[in-house]
């Protein structure tokens, strides 16, 4: 249901768009909240088309280019899904997962591991907060930019986990030299 939801938002956001510009907009903007593949892409619009939720109109000579704009039922959709979440999943999450196993490591290598993930989460944060920056160099136009919730939900989030894999390495190095290095 996200891909569905992600596209409408998209063509709600941003008007009318082929498949083609919708995918580029997912590689360029979106990725960081949903990733989809182009193969993925294409066959939802289709069933979004049979559903209502949008029109598609060929365009443009024998390359078939097709144009895909969101209709009031797809903007409905939009709606109720926003609104009214859904409830609680669980949660597949292999931070977390790395995180309950790390014990089971030798802890010079289990800080190891925790450093190299807190540099990953430093790169991801580095890369949204020049998004952000770029976004705001464009200025404001008084409206949240498409996207820019999600974008400070995401600086916030790689934020904690960057702190979190740092001091939890710095834990583990604790204990590593209290214990002199050994056990698990």
């Amino acid at each position: 249901m996200s891909l569905r939801i992600a596209l409408l938002g998209t063509l709600a956001s941003k008007g009318p768009a082929s498949g083609y510009e919708l995918a580029k907009t997912f590689d360029d903007v979106i990725n960081q909240v949903w990733q989809a593949k182009h193969s993925q892409i294409y066959p939802e619009l289709a069933k979004m088309v049979e559903s209502g939720a949008v029109t598609v109109e060929e365009t443009g000579g024998g390359r078939g280019r097709k144009v895909y704009t969101i209709t009031e039922a797809g903007r409905t959709e939009i709606d109720a899904w926003v609104a009214h979440p859904e409830p609680h999943r669980a949660v597949r999450n292999e931070t977390a997962l790395r995180a309950f196993l790390l014990p089971l490591l030798p802890p010079d290598r289990a800080a190891a591991t925790m450093r190299g993930l807190a540099e990953r989460h430093a790169a991801l944060l580095d890369d949204l907060l020049k998004d952000r920056a770029a976004i705001e160099a464009r200025g404001a136009s008084g409206e949240p930019p498409f996207g820019g919730y999600a974008l400070d939900l995401g600086i916030r989030t790689f934020t904690v986990l960057r702190d979190w894999a740092r001091e939890t390495a710095e834990d583990l190095e604790r204990r590593a030299a209290e214990n002199g290095g050994k056990g698990r």
